[in-house]
C-alpha cells in the first residue's frame, strides 16, 4: 500500500522545490475526478496503466467516468480500484472507501434504524395510538347521540275519520272520475320548410316535367332502387383518383390494410386510422388482405354496399360488382326515361283526340301547332 494519503508536512510544501506527485483521492469531487487527475499528472496513458494493471481500458475508463454500471462483479470493481491506486501512488484505502460510499452495495439487506429518536417513536408509540382511539370513540359517541335526539317516534295521522268517498269508493252525485285516453301522436314539425324547385330547371336536368301529373305519377310508380349511403371522406383518401375509381374502401375503425398483387408486391399498405379511406383501380388483379372484414365499408360508385365480405377479397370480384351496379342503374334510367316518354305522348294524343275541330293544342315536345 502506498504510504501517501495526500496529507504531506507543510514546512515540506514550502520549498520550492517542492512537487505534488501525488494528489489526494479526497480532494476531487468524485473518485473518477481523483484518478483521472492523478493519471495525468503521472504522464501515463490508459493504455500505460492498462499494461501495468492487467486491467482492460474500458474498466479503467468507466472507473474514471464514475460509470459503475460498466464494472464486473464488486468484487472486481474493487480489486480494479485498489490497482489503479497502487500504480499512481495514492493510498489504496482511501480510493476503496470512496467507491463503497459512492457506490454502495444494493445486494446488501437493510438493517432495522436505531437511535435515540427511533426509540422516542417506540417508546411513545403505544400512548399515541390510545389517544387517537379516544379520540375516535368520543367522536362515534357523540354522532350516535345527536342522532338518537333527532329521532322522533311514529304518531298516528292527523286525519279523526276516514272520509265515506275513501271508503265507499265512487259516491253518487259526484262527478265520474276522468279516464285518459290513449297518447296522440306527435304534431309535424313546422320548422321545416317545403322544398323549393325552379320552374323549368327540374325538367331540363332530369327530363320530367314537375308540372305533368301523368308524369310524375309515372315516376313515382316506377321500381327505383333506393339510393345509399353515399361516401363521405372523413380523412385521408390514398390509392386512385376519384375519376379512375369506382371503389373505395373506408376504414370504420382502426385497422391494417395490405393490397397484394398476383405475384406477391404489395400495392397498398398501411395502418388505417378511422375515417381513411383507399380508393381501387379499376381493371388490376389484385388481392385485398385486412385484420378485421368488418372494420372497412366498401363503396360502388360511390354509394355504400356494406363491409368487406372476408379476410382475403379479390379487387376484381368488388371492380365487377361495381361494373355491374353502374350498369344496372344506366339502364333502369334508360327505361324510366322511355316510359316517361310514352307517356307524355300518350297524354298528347288524348289531349289532341279531345280537342274541338279548330282548336290550337301545343305540343311542347315537337314545338310546333296543330289545328
Amino acid at each position: 500500500m502506498a504510504l501517501d494519503a495526500g496529507n504531506a508536512p507543510e514546512e515540506f510544501k514550502a520549498h520550492p522545490d517542492w512537487k505534488d506527485l501525488a494528489p489526494s483521492i479526497t480532494e476531487a469531487a468524485t473518485l473518477g475526478d481523483g484518478l483521472r487527475r492523478a493519471r495525468e499528472q503521472s504522464g501515463k496513458s490508459l493504455a500505460d496503466l492498462s499494461a501495468e494493471t492487467k486491467v482492460h481500458t474500458r474498466f479503467l475508463i468507466a472507473l474514471e467516468q464514475n460509470d459503475w454500471s460498466s464494472l464486473p462483479s464488486r468484487v472486481f470493481a474493487i480489486g480494479y480500484v485498489r490497482g489503479y491506486a497502487a500504480a499512481l501512488g495514492l493510498d489504496e484505502q482511501l480510493a476503496v472507501e470512496r467507491f463503497k460510499r459512492e457506490s454502495p452495495d444494493t445486494s446488501a439487506p437493510l438493517k432495522a434504524p436505531i437511535g435515540i429518536a427511533f426509540e422516542d417513536v417506540k417508546r411513545y408509540s403505544p400512548r399515541i395510538i390510545g389517544l387517537v382511539a379516544i379520540v375516535a370513540v368520543a367522536l362515534i359517541g357523540w354522532n350516535v347521540f345527536q342522532r338518537l335526539n333527532i329521532h322522533q317516534e311514529v304518531r298516528p295521522s292527523d286525519i279523526a275519520a276516514v272520509p265515506e268517498s275513501w271508503r265507499l269508493g265512487e259516491v253518487p252525485g259526484q262527478a265520474a272520475p276522468i279516464a285518459l285516453g290513449a297518447p296522440r301522436a306527435a304534431p309535424p314539425d313546422q320548422t321545416t320548410p317545403a322544398l323549393y324547385v325552379t320552374p323549368g330547371l327540374e325538367a331540363q336536368l332530369t327530363g320530367v316535367d314537375p308540372n305533368d301529373p301523368a308524369v310524375i305519377a309515372a315516376a313515382q310508380a316506377a321500381d327505383a332502387a333506393p339510393v345509399q349511403k353515399a361516401f363521405n371522406p372523413r380523412g385521408a383518401v390514398y390509392g386512385a383518383p376519384a375519376t379512375a375509381s369506382q371503389v373505395v374502401i373506408q376504414a370504420k375503425k382502426a385497422g391494417a390494410l395490405v393490397v397484394r398483387l398476383g405475384g406477391g408486391q404489395a400495392l397498398f399498405a398501411r395502418q388505417m386510422a378511422p375515417g381513411e379511406a383507399w380508393r381501387a383501380p379499376m381493371g388490376v388483379s389484385a388481392t385485398i388482405d385486412v385484420s378485421d372484414p368488418a372494420a372497412f365499408d366498401v363503396y360502388l360508385n360511390g354509394e355504400h354496399s356494406g363491409v368487406l365480405p372476408a379476410l382475403l377479397t379479390p379487387l376484381t370480384q368488388l371492380n365487377s360488382r361495381a361494373e355491374q351496379a353502374a350498369r344496372q342503374v344506366a339502364e333502369e334510367q334508360a327505361r324510366r326515361q322511355a316510359q316517361l316518354q310514352a307517356e307524355r305522348s300518350a297524354q298528347l294524343l288524348r289531349t289532341q283526340d279531345a280537342a274541338p275541330t279548330g282548336e290550337t293544342v301545343a305540343n311542347p315536345g315537337a314545338g310546333v301547332t296543330t289545328n
